[in-house]
């Protein structure tokens, strides 16, 4: 059954061509940040909440100026380690599409390839078009499946810099 699996993979990947591997890595970095950012909200997060809010409770004054961009710091800080690696998955999603269309493009040539080196012949032809269609779905569907993970986390990221900005009480 494994052997079949891997059998099946390969055989894919290589009427897809040397693009879809590309598709295939990109896929796998970005499904392993969203992982990694969905770990991250359920176990380190608690500890920066927790590290942010003592650091502005522990002050004695905080209705200064100075104590303002203290806590503006404090917040922008957490932010930041909030997002985390929110925008290379964000470009992971928007590069899975273009590098679908370089796949069809390097089709496309094959297609031209073998109608110039063998004439109409269909049979030669065919490999190319897989390997102008593969890539273009494969990076559509490694596309919309990183948009599902990034609109999640992008609401999640959203909703709790928020909840951490409104944990800082200004007045003491």
């Amino acid at each position: 059954m494994f052997n079949d699996a891997y059998l099946a993979i390969i055989t894919f990947m290589e009427m897809g061509g040397d693009v879809l591997w590309y598709i295939a890595a990109i896929t796998f970095l970005m499904w392993t940040l969203i992982f990694e950012r969905i770990w991250f909200f359920r176990t380190e997060h608690k500890d920066l909440v927790l590290e942010g809010t003592t650091i502005w409770e522990t002050r004695s004054e905080r209705n200064s100026w100075s104590a303002h961009q203290v806590r503006e710091g404090i917040v922008s800080n957490a932010a930041s380690r909030i997002m985390g690696s929110l925008p290379v998955i964000e470009t992971c999603v928007a590069l899975c599409p273009l590098f679908g269309l370089l796949g069809t493009v390097t089709g496309m040539i094959a297609v031209f390839d073998a109608m110039a080196t063998q004439g109409g012949n269909a049979r030669s032809m065919a490999a190319g078009v897989s390997m102008a269609t593969i890539p273009t779905m494969s990076g559509m569907i490694a596309s919309l499946s990183g948009l599902i993970g990034t609109t999640y986390l992008k609401r999640k990221v959203e909703y709790e810099t928020q909840m951490f900005e409104d944990t800082l009480t200004l007045d003491h």
